[in-house]
């Protein structure tokens, strides 16, 4: 079985809300995806469509495969480095704003 795949990296956005937009499209055939994270209202599914359709994009140049012959196979989102700012609070106090980032992964098989 033939497989092409898709890596962004960096995106500003936390995994845990990440992961809900791949929950969606985890398993489903490419077109199928593709409107569930259109019509999806999260961030992390516009950002996710991104990786997808270059992963379509590198499966219909690389193996020669149509679009609608391509199925989501795998779709990773791991946790990348965490941007470390502070809030002040009162009395000279301060709290940890932790901005986390997230690095997708998706995979497209031939069905």
């Amino acid at each position: 079985m033939e497989k092409a795949r898709a890596q962004t990296k960096y995106v500003r956005i936390s995994p845990r809300k990440a992961r809900l937009a791949a929950d969606l499209i985890r398993g489903l055939k490419v077109e199928d995806a593709k409107i569930q994270l259109g019509f999806s209202k999260l961030k992390g599914g516009r950002l996710l469509e991104k990786t997808l359709d270059s992963a379509v994009a590198n499966a219909e140049t690389q193996l020669n495969v149509q679009r609608r012959d391509l199925k989501v196979d795998e779709v990773r989102v791991d946790a990348g480095p965490v941007i470390k700012r502070a809030k002040s609070k009162s009395k000279g106090g301060r709290v940890p704003i932790m901005k986390r980032t997230s690095h997708f992964t998706v995979v497209v098989t031939a069905e």
